[in-house]
């Protein structure tokens, strides 16, 4: 895309100077599931050579740090993130030495590597953890959160408290071990138990791991749900917001605690700040924004972003479990990214931009349409709205492509989740007889599980996508639509010059050559009150620096709307849009201009 640059004096507003400038916030980042992104050995499991294998078509298409999911050795109870050993590589994705040569690769490249830091709980595997389940007397006892039972009024043995699992609230986060005949905290699955950050020890055994990785050739951290690490320590029972159901979100006693700062801090001053590095962390159940700017302000030397939940969010129903379908609009959208780049750019905290990943559905299939009529339109959408917002790019895995939901035919044997398979063991036990609720539960799941975006990238139309050979078998089946979704329609051919993909490497590009504007540059919401026309499909904002302003307008809805340009604002030149540049040339300057479905435009303003 190529940009006329005019001279203009500022509006008002904040500019965020160039004493604020870090690489950090101008890269682009994208996220490797590896299971599915590429096997090179046979085995249907993606392995470490297979991300190398790709990294110069990462390159071409403007990535600038890979973060990969966890490889470290694991049982594979939750697809990694339950952890035996975090210093070494499951067999199942390669050796210490092809992590060493990926290392090398992405360095050869000018790239950077992240690894991703999950120190909230380990494997049940873990040698930490068999030491200190091993006796009450152990050493390591301490390392977890061990708690004796509570007995009710008829003599039964129940959990500490009335705390739920997370990836399975009809569960306890409580695990009963018999040979020490106490409880453990297991907040995700019984495999997976909360390490004791209240013990030094334990801290300073993480702050060793980071060390091993950056001393490695890592340059930083995803650091999973890292603001769950500390606990309100009389572990309370948690209010019931969800009648009915024996266990409740125990949120408000495990997230955000009151030792959380201190160890963040902690952490970077005794690693993070001894080298360069990139680092976000996931943060669920957090909405205050005072606590986010402790974690995120320049000052605040903890991390350098996180991951803010609102987005991924938006179609949950408020105080109610993941599975679930509310209805959302732009308004809710509009909402939600201005508060967050209000927030950061006035209180000197950064973002992340992202709206999806390994535990999203596909975004093209959540927030738009994904048909075949407006898949690419829609994913082209959704690219323009992340590559002009201030903030850091993180790309998942065949977003790039337009990649969406696993078909509603697919049945629920197809689901390989923990989460998923837990959701609907539930389902099927409240409700034998009730097919009418069985479907629904099959619909919720084909519109908000975690296996929609764990599928194997779709390389090509070959057999199983390109993923593994064709005589062997995917750990996930291939989504059925790979044969005309895939990387290679989207990079050669007749259809190259207006794909998904192409779309996505020209906007990147376009986002790096102006990043005084759309990283640094300050941020508008346009038409930010509810009730005004066409509030509940618009979300429109300007985006402006020293020298240039420019106007972004997109259509969240499946319908044609004539939307008025206001506040006397006049277009110079409409420079981009997810119809082509056929479609620029036929647009009003001024006054209105007529937006078609799902479409997006930036527009130079006068």
């Amino acid at each position: 895309m190529s940009v006329q640059k005019k001279a203009r004096t500022q509006p008002p507003g904040l500019y965020v100077g160039t004493d604020k400038h870090r690489w950090w916030k101008e890269a682009v980042v994208y996220q490797i599931y590896p299971a599915s992104f590429l096997d090179t050995n046979g085995d249907g499991w993606g392995d470490v050579p297979g991300i190398t294998k790709k990294l110069d078509y990462l390159k071409d298409l403007g990535v600038d740090v890979i973060w990969v999911s966890p490889i470290y050795k694991s049982p594979q109870a939750d697809m990694g993130y339950d952890i035996a050993d975090y210093e070494d590589i499951d067999p199942s994705y390669g050796t210490l030495a092809d992590v060493d040569n990926l290392i090398k690769e992405v360095k050869k490249r000018d790239m950077k590597l992240v690894m991703d830091l999950v120190v909230n709980h380990t494997s049940d595997q873990h040698a930490w953890f068999l030491d200190s389940r091993s006796s009450k007397t152990s050493s390591k006892r301490d390392w977890y959160i061990w708690k004796p039972a509570k007995y009710d009024a008829d003599g039964n043995r129940q959990p500490p408290n009335n705390w739920a699992m997370i990836l399975g609230e009809a569960n306890p986060a409580w695990t009963w071990d018999e040979g020490s005949q106490e409880y453990y905290l297991s907040l995700f699955t019984p495999e997976q138990p909360d390490l004791n950050w209240e013990n030094p020890d334990v801290r300073e055994a993480v702050h060793d791991v980071l060390r091993f990785w950056l001393d490695r050739g890592a340059s930083g951290f995803r650091m999973d749900v890292i603001n769950l690490i500390s606990k309100v320590q009389d572990f309370p029972d948690a209010d019931v917001v969800v009648p009915g159901n024996k266990y409740q979100p125990g949120d408000k006693y495990f997230a955000n605690g009151p030792r959380l700062h201190e160890w963040l801090k902690d952490i970077n001053r005794q690693v993070l700040s001894k080298y360069d590095t990139i680092t976000v962390g996931e943060m669920p159940f957090v909405r205050d924004e005072d606590e986010i700017i402790r974690v995120v302000g320049a000052e605040s030397e903890e991390l350098n972003m996180i991951f803010a939940f609102d987005l991924v969010d938006i179609d949950n129903v408020p105080g109610d479990f993941k599975f679930t379908l509310h209805q959302w609009d732009a308004r809710d959208l509009k909402r939600i990214v201005s508060r967050l780049q209000r927030l950061m750019l006035e209180r000197d905290g950064w973002n992340s931009l992202f709206v999806g990943n390994h535990d999203q559905p596909r975004s093209v299939s959540r927030y738009t349409d994904d048909s075949d009529e407006w898949r690419e339109i829609g994913a082209k959408l959704l690219c323009m709205m992340q590559t002009t917002l201030a903030g850091t790019i993180y790309v998942y895995q065949g977003e790039e492509i337009g990649m969406r939901n696993v078909p509603p035919s697919w049945d629920p044997e197809e689901y390989k989740d923990i989460e998923s398979i837990n959701f609907f063991k539930k389902n099927a036990e409240m409700y034998p007889d009730n097919a009418e609720k069985r479907a629904y539960a099959r619909k919720v799941m084909q519109r908000k599980a975690r296996d929609n975006a764990r599928t194997p990238v779709q390389w090509d139309d070959t057999t199983h996508a390109g993923f593994t050979s064709a005589n062997s078998k995917p750990w996930m089946r291939v989504n059925d639509n790979y044969t005309y979704v895939n990387v290679a329609a989207q990079t050669s051919g007749a259809s190259a010059s207006t794909s998904v993909h192409t779309f996505w490497k020209r906007s990147l590009e376009y986002r790096k050559e102006n990043k005084y504007l759309y990283v640094y540059g300050d941020f508008e919401l346009i038409n930010p009150d509810n009730d005004t026309k066409n509030a509940a499909e618009i979300m429109a904002y300007r985006r402006w620096s020293k020298d240039r302003a420019v106007l972004v307008v997109l259509n969240f809805s499946g319908k044609e709307i004539e939307w008025e340009l206001v506040n006397g604002m006049k277009i110079d030149k409409w420079i981009a849009g997810n119809y082509g540049e056929v479609n620029l040339e036929e647009k009003a300057k001024s006054a209105s201009v007529l937006l078609k479905p799902w479409e997006g435009l930036i527009g130079e303003l006068e």
